[in-house]
């Protein structure tokens, strides 16, 4: 099984811009994407990206601020966060996607990576 990196998270202020990355351990030949969890909160889909590139899928909560991407020949996918929002703060993890039902397609996560949006 692919094993999985997030990193990028940090302190940033309301209307700053974060990148995110991931990073797998070999290839990645499915759907990929983003989820998040807030404190006390369950975890959601964020964005998700087809495992040519091509297609892109986004919650509504982030559409418009934030771009997702990959790089096969890397093994990696980022997460270009901009005009962030305290709602947006987070612990964000990377998976494979069901893309008919933006489920994670693993049952493994990694550690994840922090994003706290605050002045």
């Amino acid at each position: 099984q692919v094993q999985l990196v997030e990193s990028g998270g940090g302190l940033v202020q309301p209307g700053g811009s974060l990148r995110l990355s991931c990073a797998a351990s070999g290839s990645v030949f499915s759907a990929m994407g983003w989820y998040r969890q807030a404190p006390g909160k369950e975890r959601e889909f964020v964005a998700a990206i087809g495992s040519s590139g091509r297609s892109t899928y986004y919650a509504d909560s982030v559409k418009g601020r934030f771009t997702i991407s990959r790089d096969n020949a890397k093994n990696t996918m980022d997460l270009q966060m901009n005009s962030l929002k305290p709602e947006d703060t987070a612990v964000y993890y990377c998976n494979t996607v069901r893309l008919t039902t933006m489920e994670p397609g693993m049952d493994y996560w990694g550690k994840g990576t922090p994003v706290t949006v605050s002045s």
